[in-house]
């Protein structure tokens, strides 16, 4: 243990340097302390993990608040060190530092982890040691980055548009990126990265963050007029909305950093720590089908049983009932908060489906939106208290519905044991758990204080102690599609709904973008009806089938509806998507280089002995053939055969133009070929899509 009158600075993020002579280090150490600039202190000192007024820092404040006004610029002293080297394979290095701020009265406690990925993560907590009340409005981490990064790269979207890449130079000032819906959002920054000049997926070196908080949040990225440049993160607090008590605590959420060569790299490095954990979902996700888009609201016996057994028949290995099954629930005005079954609807509970579909051989999941409620509905009636909103009055409705305050203790025992109850009647397998609205006017109506940081928290209970109370259960996180998916609720969640729009050619976007950040099995990613019912826009099965294949594959689809060529077609992919499923649930995701109409990527396995290439035209080509297409992560010594994936039976809309000759003929070549020379790009229309498997030979 040492001991230190300053928190952590982080001297060197980057590349591996590998073996560094003690002179090295010395000088790496040395250039922490920078060069003073016009108007900054005579003495500048290095800018630490948690920002301090008096190291020169004019940006977002490490710790912002104050007890009654006083206390306001941190000042941190008698801080001490415990490091912990990596030890078992899979575990890393952890580096704890405890000090005083006494100015605010408040002992802060930092953590930082490197992980065996290289991932690094950082979190604060500030203890009140102080005898009276001190006013929290912030705690912000920050991290350098140098000089050459001049360009930064973050997402925003909308409801059925997630995950749309924006892009800016870095400049002096503060780029800065609040969110104040109460989740995720599915315009949320998701990744702040800041890159060298023209940085892409697989060049250029990348900084990234991301803050893992399912609330209210601030992603920044801060260019001072004498250069220094840092990437900072922490929750946005709404104003009283943490005041620490004598001896209570706050922890800020942990930051996540990333460093690569390129978008994949940095991205592989957070796929890497996921899949790492203990409760990574294991190696085959079932085949879901979702009733939504099947049946809506228009819950009977008959048409379920018909679709349960359609399903099995192509290989469905999950049916999920979807919203309309409990108390009142005929339309989305009603009902919501009152988790019981409707006996109008089903008079015998919900056993005679449960019951056929497990004689099918599937397993059967359910839908629900705990965090919400209608006010029509008994909840709303008989517990106003339970909702957040203003004292006086009830906030503006979203989608009929008002926000049920999860961290109410009546409000959040009803939850949690009313769905254990349904779980474990049945013995349901699955929750596909929707949030579909922001939480405006978020007050808690016992202190009148604003309560989405403790709605988060709680929120994140609920999902534990229900998992708790039924151990074999998995949760999808669904918010409006993707408007809850982050490092934070990946921790309590098995499966994220990537978004509400089934249609393929938004599909190959948001979830090209959202894997950055989560790996493909962990992204639900269905097979909807030809005509999409979000967008109108028709295509085909194998354009929706490849599009699907590149996530956790189901079918969102009425198959009453399907043609016995489409169920034998349908059948046939989700035979690939079994035998496929190893590698695209532990392989490599590369994005691959091509023009803006085409989207291109691979999955190699870790060995490097077998590859999976999709490519997808989304928009008419500006060349006909165009560019090859060059694929990543092959071993380049290795000989490989090059098949393209076909349907027996299925239309082959692209063979019958003129092709490659590699499209109709058994190619084998070299590794290094395909990574530096590529495949003759094929001609594609709008909305067609090719499979190509690779296999070392």
């Amino acid at each position: 243990m040492t001991k230190s009158d300053s928190l952590p600075v982080v001297a060197y993020w980057g590349a591996e340097l590998g073996h560094l002579d003690d002179a090295s280090k010395a000088r790496i150490l040395a250039d922490t302390m920078p060069v003073r600039a016009t108007s900054e202190p005579d003495v500048p000192l290095p800018i630490g993990v948690l920002p301090e007024a008096r190291q020169g820092w004019m940006g977002f404040p490490g710790i912002a608040g104050h007890r009654d006004g006083q206390g306001s610029f941190a000042d941190m002293c008698n801080v001490t060190y415990h490091y912990t080297p990596a030890g078992d394979p899979g575990t890393g290095q952890r580096l704890i530092a405890r000090g005083l701020d006494v100015s605010g009265l408040l002992g802060v406690t930092l953590e930082i982890e490197l992980l065996p990925s290289g991932l690094l993560r950082i979190r604060a907590t500030v203890t009140n040691d102080g005898a009276t009340e001190y006013r929290l409005e912030g705690l912000d981490l920050a991290l350098p980055i140098p000089g050459r990064a001049t360009e930064l790269l973050d997402l925003s979207g909308r409801h059925n548009g997630e995950r749309r890449p924006q892009r800016r130079s870095l400049v002096d000032g503060t780029h800065l990126r609040e969110n104040r819906r109460g989740r995720t959002g599915p315009d949320a920054a998701t990744l702040l990265f800041a890159g060298t000049p023209g940085f892409d997926f697989a060049r250029g070196e990348v900084w990234a963050i991301h803050n893992a908080w399912s609330g209210n949040q601030r992603v920044w990225a801060e260019r001072t007029n004498g250069g220094r440049t840092f990437l900072g993160a922490g929750e946005l607090l709404h104003s009283g909305e943490i005041a620490l008590a004598p001896g209570a605590e706050y922890s800020s959420p942990w930051l996540y950093a990333s460093y690569g060569e390129g978008l994949d790299a940095v991205s592989g490095r957070i796929h890497t720590m996921l899949r790492a954990r203990p409760e990574h979902p294991p190696v085959g996700r079932p085949i879901t089908l979702n009733t939504w888009e099947a049946v809506y609201f228009d819950h009977s016996l008959p048409p379920l049983v018909e679709l349960a057994d359609l399903a099995a028949r192509v290989g469905v290995e999950r049916f999920v009932l979807d919203d309309g099954w409990f108390l009142g629930r005929r339309h989305d005005r009603a009902g919501l908060g009152d988790w019981i079954i409707d006996p109008t609807v089903w008079e015998n509970g919900l056993a005679p489906l449960v019951d056929h579909v497990r004689s099918l051989g599937m397993q059967f999941g359910i839908w629900f939106e705990p965090e919400m409620v209608n006010p029509d509905s008994e909840m709303a009636r008989n517990h106003p208290d339970w909702i957040l909103g203003p004292q006086h009055r009830n906030a503006p409705l979203a989608r009929q519905q008002l926000v049920v305050n999860t961290a109410h203790p009546e409000a959040f025992a009803y939850l949690r044991d009313r769905i254990v109850e349904v779980v474990t009647a049945h013995r349901i397998d699955y929750i596909k758990w929707d949030h579909n609205r922001d939480l405006v006017e978020p007050v808690n109506r016992t202190t009148g204080v604003a309560g989405v940081h403790e709605q988060t928290l709680a929120t994140y209970r609920l999902f534990d102690e229900i998992k708790a109370a039924c151990p074999w259960l998995e949760i999808e996180s669904c918010s409006a599609g993707g408007g809850r998916i982050d490092l934070g609720v990946v921790e309590h969640v098995d499966r994220f709904w990537t978004s509400d729009s089934n249609d393929p050619l938004e599909r190959q976007r948001i979830q090209r973008w959202t894997s950055l950040l989560m790996p493909p099995e962990l992204l639900g990613s269905h097979v909807g009806a030809a005509k999409a019912h979000v967008t109108g826009r028709t295509s085909s099965m194998t354009f929706r089938a490849i599009t699907a294949l590149m996530g956790s594959f189901g079918i969102e689809w009425d198959l009453r509806e399907a043609s016995e060529e489409d169920l034998a077609e349908l059948t046939a992919w989700i035979r690939h998507v079994k035998r496929l499923a190893p590698l695209i649930e532990r392989g490599t995701l590369h994005r691959l280089e091509t023009e803006h109409a085409h989207i291109a990527q691979s999955v190699v396995s870790a060995d490097r002995s077998h590859a999976i290439v999709t490519l997808a035209a989304i928009d008419s080509p500006p060349h006909i053939p165009g560019p090859a297409l060059r694929l990543a992560g092959l071993d380049p010594e290795r000989r490989y055969r090059v098949t393209k994936v076909t349907i027996d039976g299925a239309v082959d809309t692209i063979s019958a133009r003129w092709q490659p000759s590699w499209w109709n003929e058994e190619l084998v070549v070299q590794g290094s070929f395909l990574a530096k020379i590529g495949l003759p790009m094929p001609t594609l229309r709008p909305q067609e899509a090719a499979l190509i498997e690779v296999m070392a030979v």
